[in-house]
């Protein structure tokens, strides 16, 4: 296969590169863009810059990077990601993590890559969040490709395949590598536990072999772990909704506005943790096992090593003595980040909704869910 039987889901190559940064700097929030990323530089510089690039990498290596040096700036007091030195430069792995903020999981993981010497990876794009041009131009420019949700079980399972057949061929072709969520949509919860059925998406480009399907893959479990949750208080909100009414409808912008919550909200701590790959020697006890096991025991896999490599902060301990009632973790945490975090959850008065009691309970569990999986882990 080649890129050519791709072109309905990959990104940009350099080829189609220059007319989307034509597009980019002719868009209307341009202006806005350039002051976020290139503070007290001139509109006009920026445009002639971003015209010179010739190549996604050009534009990864600069722009990217800068907009992810301001986002760590602006929004975390202290960014750790340990495990990185570990990757060899020559290895392309399929990164799989938790996901928590709808861009910046990926996003700061290249940036790693970058600082590190490392080729940046490819990263799904979720078909619902191509929603204006100016999006798909940036995320394409990015090493974004398309993942289509949902539809009927028939195109889904096409879909599906083709997107391993993809993944399989970046990897194993092209010596890249690529990231992706270990579950469809974010984690609002705080129980990161990844679905199944991402585990069988990844063997259909190979069904007669199982084990070398994974373990051909490099793939290498990321946990990624927030001080302050991305979008906290909207994720809340929306569980709320889906809880009380049984579903839970998008509004028109919402993934945009998510996106740019996540940005510049106040994150804190940030840490990331590369774990070691699924080796062929670690899946080889799995043989005997009918497809469907096998998914779940990968599966579980990676629920171990991302939970168990998941950063517990002090607003975690918090909430889980708050929602329980109780003053175990007392120790973890002092009096004024216990009053930073009543202050936080304070915020969801200004909502009007029935239960504000089920609102908060919710809130909590978003921080002191980690914990409780945390503890599953140890006691398995």
């Amino acid at each position: 296969m080649s890129d050519k039987d791709f072109d309905d889901i990959r990104p940009y190559n350099d080829g189609e590169f220059r007319e989307a940064v034509r597009r980019i700097t002719a868009s209307e929030f341009f202006g806005l863009l350039c002051t976020y990323v290139y503070p007290g530089k001139r509109m006009a510089d920026i445009k002639d810059m971003m015209h010179s690039f010739n190549t996604v990498r050009e534009f990864q290596h600069t722009v990217m990077y800068e907009m992810n040096k301001q986002v760590i700036a602006k929004s975390i007091t202290e960014f750790t990601c340990n495990g990185i030195d570990k990757v060899g430069a020559d290895e392309a792995r399929l990164y799989v993590s938790n996901h928590r903020d709808i861009m910046l999981d990926a996003c700061l993981l290249q940036y790693v890559m970058v600082d590190n010497g490392l080729e940046t990876a490819q990263i799904t794009f979720g078909a619902n969040l191509m929603s204006s041009q100016l999006l798909i131009d940036i995320g394409k420019c990015n090493k974004m490709f398309r993942v289509e949700r949902g539809g009927k079980l028939k195109d889904f399972y096409m879909s599906s395949r083709h997107l391993s057949e993809y993944i399989r061929h970046v990897i194993c072709d092209n010596n890249e590598s690529v990231w992706i969520a270990q579950r469809n949509g974010r984690t609002k919860d705080g129980r990161d536990l990844t679905d199944q059925g991402i585990i069988k998406m990844f063997t259909l480009s190979m069904p007669q072999d199982k084990i070398q399907a994974i373990a051909s893959l490099n793939l290498t479990p990321v946990s990624v772990s927030y001080e302050w949750e991305p979008c906290d208080i909207l994720k809340a909100l929306e569980l709320y909704e889906t809880q009380e009414a049984g579903v839970y409808v998008k509004k028109p912008g919402e993934d945009q506005n998510s996106i740019l919550t996540g940005v510049v909200q106040q994150k804190g701590r940030v840490v990331f943790n590369i774990t070691p790959k699924l080796t062929e020697e670690e899946l080889a006890p799995l043989t005997g096992l009918t497809n469907n096991e096998y998914h779940k025991q990968v599966a579980a896999i990676l629920d171990k090593r991302i939970i168990s490599a998941y950063t517990l902060f002090p607003n975690n301990y918090i909430a889980h003595d708050l929602r329980y009632g109780q003053q175990t973790y007392s120790d973890k945490y002092s009096k004024e980040q216990f009053d930073a975090f009543i202050a936080r959850m304070e915020k969801l008065n200004d909502f009007d909704i029935a239960d504000p009691d089920k609102l908060k309970d919710i809130f909590l569990g978003i921080y002191a869910n980690p914990v409780e999986e945390k503890k599953k882990i140890e006691n398995q």
